[in-house]
């Protein structure tokens, strides 16, 4: 008998909680790329809400609404990290662009222009404009996981251990630290177009450049932000340059080096000073 008041009890609990996970997926749908499944966020959200229930100790005085929202969110923002935040269309045009600039630049002997590729592969300026965006914004949405930063701080007690959450404030360091340290243009181009969410139109008109080279700008600060922090993190990652003895490789060893010095100079400071204060 007690074990049935007890499944009935949780039953109950699910059933009155089943809004608080049609809530949280509605809230999540808003800052995700449209072809992110509802479906999928909604059958771990309500995956969460039963393990939730089974868990719930109502003697902890912790409502059971509140409780299992965390458990909830935690479930969605692993669903998220797991999702590749650009379409299949986007990906196999990328592949499609990057292997057409590839083949051009063993043509011609450097990089290909954008309007090089635009006429090799068939595809207008703002095309290839448009889908580098996409994958632009994918790389940067599938490290954060979501644009809201609160779904991390709402994740369940069974999440990071101290080791995990030490490396990942050493990475999110080093990354300020890399954008501090581009070259001029290359971090008003990231400032610009991923902190303050300018459009990319109005950073051309402020830099004087054409859309298609903001992009490439783009594409340029990105690799060399990853290739600093794999420098610094993960060496066993950074591939090597293909003209080690060339001037384009002495520029990114020194950009590499001075990243490493700002961060050695940030670990002596004052605990008061911020990162950020370099950047001002």
């Amino acid at each position: 008998m007690r074990e049935n008041a007890d499944t009935e009890e949780r039953d109950a609990l699910i059933t009155s909680s089943i809004p608080v996970v049609t809530h949280i997926v509605r809230e999540t749908m808003g800052r995700v790329p449209s072809h992110v499944s509802r479906d999928d966020l909604t059958s771990a959200g309500l995956a969460a809400l039963v393990q939730a229930s089974k868990s719930f100790d109502a003697s902890r005085g912790v409502p059971f609404a509140r409780y299992a929202a965390t458990r909830v969110r935690g479930a969605i923002l692993d669903e998220l990290r797991g999702i590749d935040w650009a379409s299949r269309s986007v990906r196999r045009r990328a592949r499609d662009l990057d292997a057409t600039r590839a083949q051009l630049a063993g043509i011609l002997g450097r990089s290909p222009s954008t309007a090089e590729v635009a006429q090799a592969v068939g595809m207008t300026l703002d095309e290839i404009a448009r889908n580098d965006e996409d994958i632009a914004r994918a790389q940067v949405l599938s490290l954060q996981g979501a644009q809201d930063a609160s779904l991390d701080d709402l994740l369940p007690s069974a999440g990071p251990t101290p080791e995990q959450l030490l490396e990942h404030r050493e990475r999110l360091a080093y990354l300020v630290e890399a954008v501090a340290e581009l070259p001029e243009r290359l971090r008003i181009v990231i400032s610009d177009y991923f902190l303050e969410e300018r459009p990319m139109a109005e950073i051309a008109a402020e830099l004087g450049v054409t859309e298609s080279r903001v992009s490439q700008m783009r594409a340029e600060a990105l690799v060399l932000l990853r290739d600093a922090l794999n420098h610094e993190l993960d060496p066993t990652l950074l591939k090597p340059h293909a003209r080690p003895q060339g001037s384009a490789n002495r520029r990114r060893e020194a950009y590499f080096a001075a990243v490493a010095t700002r961060h050695a100079a940030s670990v002596r400071r004052p605990v008061g000073v911020t990162a950020l204060d370099e950047t001002a």
